[in-house]
C-alpha cells in the first residue's frame, strides 16, 4: 500500500523548526515527501478573530492550540505586516528541494487566502499564485510542481488561474480518487489528488480519539487498493507532535505501508475520470471546504 504524503507549511514556525526536524526524520527513514510551501507574509495571528466564533473557539480548547501550534504563530500579524517567510527562512526551503523532495505553492499569503478567497477576483488570484511561483523558483532553482490550496478552500475560479500555470497536479480539496476538475462546463487538464485522511486537528479529542490512539484511528482510516493520502503540518507534525508523527512512519514502514510524494501516485493520467469540486463543512474543521463530488464528509 502506499500512501500519499502532503506537508503543510504554513508559517514562519513551521518553516524554522518543524520542517529542518521532519527533514531529519524523513531522512532516517528514507522517505520523501511533497511539501507544500507559504512564502509570503506570515500572518496567521489574525485568526485570533475567529475566537469570537464559538465552534472556532470550541476547537482551539479541544487541540490545546497554544501548546500544540505556540503562541508566536497564535499572535503572527495581528498588530502590523506579519515577518516575509521566504526572507526569514528561504534556505530551509532551499534545503527541502535540494534533498529531493517534491515542492509544491501553498500560498503567498495562508491567511488572506483562507478569509478572502471567496472574494477575490481573478486578477487578484493570479497575483497571488505568480508571486508565490517566482518565489519558490528563486528559493529552489526551478518552479513548483503542484498546489494545495490553504485550507482545502477552492473555486472554479481558482482552478482556472491555476491553469496558467505550468503545474502537474493540484490537491486543492478532499475526496476519494484522483480526477479531472470540472470548472462550469470545462473539463481542466491538471489533474486533482485530493485528500483523504483526517488531520489530527480535527480528530484528536473528537468521539473518544485521544492523541495516544491517534496513530491506530489512523491506520483504521486506509483502504487497501484505493487513493490514500495524509496531510500533515509542520507546526504540528514537526514540533509538538514529532514524536507522534515518527511512531505513525515507522509503524508504516514495518506494516509494508510506503509513504510517497504525492506526484509518485498519478499513474497513466489517462486514466482519470473528470469530476466536480463542491463544498460542503465537516466535523472538526471551522467553516466550509472543497469535496471532489461524492465523497461523504468525514
Amino acid at each position: 500500500m502506499k500512501v500519499g504524503l502532503r506537508i503543510d507549511v504554513d508559517t514562519l514556525r513551521g518553516t524554522r523548526r518543524g520542517v529542518p526536524a521532519l527533514l531529519q526524520l524523513l531522512e532516517t527513514l528514507g522517505v520523501r515527501a511533497s511539501f507544500f510551501f507559504c512564502v509570503g507574509p506570515d500572518n496567521m495571528g489574525r485568526n485570533a478573530l475567529r475566537l469570537l466564533r464559538p465552534d472556532f473557539l470550541k476547537k482551539m480548547r479541544r487541540t490545546h492550540a497554544a501548546g500544540l501550534y505556540g503562541w508566536d504563530i497564535l499572535l503572527k500579524g495581528t498588530l502590523g505586516p506579519g515577518p516575509n517567510i521566504a526572507h526569514h527562512a528561504g534556505s530551509v526551503i532551499g534545503q527541502t528541494a535540494a534533498r529531493g523532495h517534491e515542492i509544491g505553492l501553498h500560498a503567498w499569503d495562508h491567511w488572506a487566502w483562507q478569509a478572502r478567497i471567496e472574494r477575490m477576483t481573478p486578477a487578484a488570484v493570479r497575483r497571488s499564485l505568480e508571486k508565490g511561483v517566482v518565489r519558490l523558483r528563486q528559493l529552489t532553482g526551478r518552479r513548483p510542481v503542484c498546489s494545495a490550496a490553504p485550507a482545502w478552500k477552492c473555486t472554479d475560479r481558482v482552478l482556472r488561474e491555476k491553469n496558467r500555470f505550468a503545474f502537474a497536479y493540484n490537491s486543492d480539496c478532499r475526496g476519494h480518487s484522483i480526477f479531472y476538475p470540472r470548472a462550469g462546463r470545462e473539463i481542466l487538464p491538471q489533474p486533482q489528488i485530493p485528500v483523504t485522511l483526517p488531520t489530527y486537528d480535527e480528530v484528536v479529542g473528537r468521539e473518544g480519539v485521544t492523541a495516544a490512539d491517534f496513530n491506530t484511528y489512523l491506520f483504521r482510516c486506509l483502504r487497501p487498493g484505493a487513493l490514500n493520502v495524509l496531510t500533515i503540518h509542520a507546526e504540528v507534525e514537526g514540533i509538538a507532535c514529532l514524536k507522534l508523527f515518527a511512531g505513525f512512519a515507522r509503524r508504516a514502514r514495518a506494516r509494508g505501508v510506503t509513504l510517497t510524494p504525492l506526484g509518485e501516485l498519478l499513474g497513466d493520467t489517462r486514466r482519470i475520470a473528470p469530476a466536480a469540486i463542491v463544498t460542503a463543512e465537516t466535523p472538526g474543521r471551522q467553516g466550509w471546504l472543497s469535496l471532489q463530488e461524492g465523497t461523504h464528509p468525514a
